[in-house]
Parts: C-alpha cells; sequence; structure tokens
C-alpha cells in the first residue's frame, strides 16, 4: 500500500474502533511500517476524529518527521517492530480486555482462555506483562522476551496491544481478543468446556499466525 493509502486506512480503522466503543475518548493508538518509516496517531488524538495529514510521521530510528506529536507509546509499539516482523500495531483500552488486565488471578502465562477456535487462529496465547506508567520506556525489557511467540499482549492494569502482518489483521486480532475476553468473563466460574490440546495444535498447524 502506498503511505496515502496507509493513512486512510488508519483514518478508517480509528473511526470504525471509537464508533463502536473500543476506544473511549483519546483513548488508544495505531501505528503502521511505511517505506522508510512509520506513521502513528497523534498524542491525546480521538481515534473516531482522526485526520490523515496530521497523522505523525516518524523515521526509521523513531524521531519525528512530520505531522502531529506522537502517540507517548511509541516505546511500546517500537519495541514489537524490532523484535517481530509485523507491520502495525494497535493498542486500545477496551472495556473486556482490560477488565482481564485488572484482575488479580487472570493467568499470567495465558490471559484469554482457549474456548473458541478463533481466538486461538487470530490470537494466540496471550501473556500479561507487569504493570509500567503508560508511555514509559520500562515497557521495552519486559516485552521484548515476549513478542518473537506472541503476537498479542495484554498490559497490567492497561489493556491489550496486538501485532499483524497488515493493519487490517492487527484489527481483527483486537476484535477476537475483545470478544474473548468478554466470553471469558461472562463464563466466569461456570464449567467452561475449552478447547482440548489437540483441537488447538489443529488450528495452529493450519492457520499458522504470522
Amino acid at each position: 500500500m502506498t503511505e496515502d493509502a496507509i493513512r486512510e486506512n488508519i483514518v478508517r480503522w480509528g473511526k470504525s474502533l471509537f464508533d463502536r466503543g473500543l476506544s473511549a475518548g483519546s483513548s488508544g493508538n495505531i501505528s503502521a511500517r511505511i517505506d522508510g518509516g512509520y506513521l502513528a496517531t497523534p498524542t491525546n488524538s480521538c481515534l473516531g476524529f482522526l485526520e490523515p495529514a496530521r497523522l505523525s510521521k516518524l523515521d526509521l530510528a523513531g524521531n519525528h518527521v512530520s505531522g502531529d506529536p506522537p502517540t507517548k507509546e511509541l516505546p511500546l509499539h517500537f519495541a514489537f517492530y524490532e523484535g517481530r516482523n509485523c507491520c502495525a500495531v494497535v493498542h486500545l483500552h477496551s472495556t473486556y480486555a482490560t477488565a482481564l488486565s485488572c484482575l488479580s488471578d487472570t493467568d499470567p502465562a495465558d490471559a484469554i482462555p482457549p474456548i473458541t477456535p478463533y481466538v486461538v487462529m487470530r490470537v494466540g496465547r496471550v501473556p500479561v506483562v507487569p504493570y509500567t506508567r503508560p508511555g514509559s520506556a520500562e515497557i521495552r525489557p519486559l516485552v521484548a522476551p515476549l513478542i518473537a511467540d506472541h503476537g498479542a499482549l495484554l498490559l497490567e492494569n492497561h489493556g491489550p496491544i496486538v501485532s499483524a502482518s497488515t493493519l487490517d489483521d492487527a484489527v481483527y486480532a483486537m476484535e477476537e481478543l475483545e470478544a474473548a475476553a468478554k466470553l471469558a468473563l461472562l463464563l466466569r466460574d461456570l464449567p467452561v468446556r475449552r478447547l482440548p490440546q489437540s483441537a488447538i495444535d489443529d488450528l495452529n498447524a493450519t492457520f499458522r499466525l504470522k
């Protein structure tokens, strides 16, 4: 995709996420690779009212080149770009995934139980990363060991972050993560039938995450 097309896609998905209540106020941020650098949503911007020309443009080193000042969550986004072969990153404070990130008994090794095939296919296993202040560079050494094997993480008391080979795929995975988190909370303390490991292995072999 051209840079202009990627700009339009960020705006389109930002509005979609905002309109559906997945990103309240000025929360959440999106970034994507472009030739020679990256695009990111500006700091304190509402995903529902983005403008293509005002998106933050960054060079390959993460320096601000043009547009409005970038999201403070760049250290988190760049940890994914440096440690994983991905082209887009989406971070939200969506209600159900964030609720899971606040529960003290959420499994830190696998926050999203494998109860549907699509959460396995689109998201995979989701570790929980210990809390850091939003925007802090201290997040990078915490996520770095996890990124090679996990395209999505849950930030403790903060919310989900997802990466993928395209922005469309990152949003789809984020939506699936949020839906699975909702199911997990609705089914909490009920006798849930999880997918057996044989089914998970089959899904991973057939629909390998990129």
